[in-house]
């Protein structure tokens, strides 16, 4: 990681990989965690996979979707690690979006109370990465992966209930 150019958030998320995972690949799992509520995800593909596409839509009030994020998977290591980047659209063609130019690696391993949830966003130069940070990063990207917590650990406290 390099801080000039580099965001990190980390966070412990109590419950295995295989539920984070989950929240990551199934596209009805993702819409309730993928932007800051209330805002409402509508995920038009998620093929998570490299070359993959990963292209949402958000609505303040749950009618009128607008684009949020089109996106291509570069690597898609299952259960451990996704890489997406919106450098490149997911017609793969050359991208140059709004608000700012990124490479995200998203990193799963195995903790102690669950699993070690680390995302660093890689930016092109340090503007970039400053103006990412000025408009939120923090702030919105870490509701965002508490929701993605609660969804993942509702699933685990679920599966223990049908047990």
């Amino acid at each position: 990681m390099n801080p000039d150019l580099d965001l990190l958030l980390q966070r412990v998320i109590r419950a295995p990989r295989a539920a984070v995972w989950s929240a990551w690949t199934d596209p009805s799992l993702f819409e309730q965690w993928w932007v800051p509520a209330p805002t409402v995800c509508r995920v038009d593909r998620l093929d998570v996979r490299p070359g993959g596409a990963l292209v949402t839509r958000m609505s303040e009030d749950g009618v009128g979707f607008v684009p949020h994020l089109d996106a291509s998977f570069l690597v898609v290591d299952e259960l451990e690690r996704i890489v997406y980047t919106n450098a490149i659209d997911s017609a793969w063609r050359p991208a140059s979006p709004a608000p700012v130019l990124m490479t995200a690696e998203v990193t799963l391993s195995d903790h102690p109370d669950g699993t070690d949830y680390r995302m660093i966003v890689r930016h092109g130069d340090p503007a970039a990465r400053a103006r990412h940070e000025e408009l939120g990063f923090f702030d919105g990207v870490g509701s965002v992966v508490k929701q993605l917590a609660v969804v993942a650990e509702s699933r685990v406290a679920e599966s223990e209930v049908v047990r």
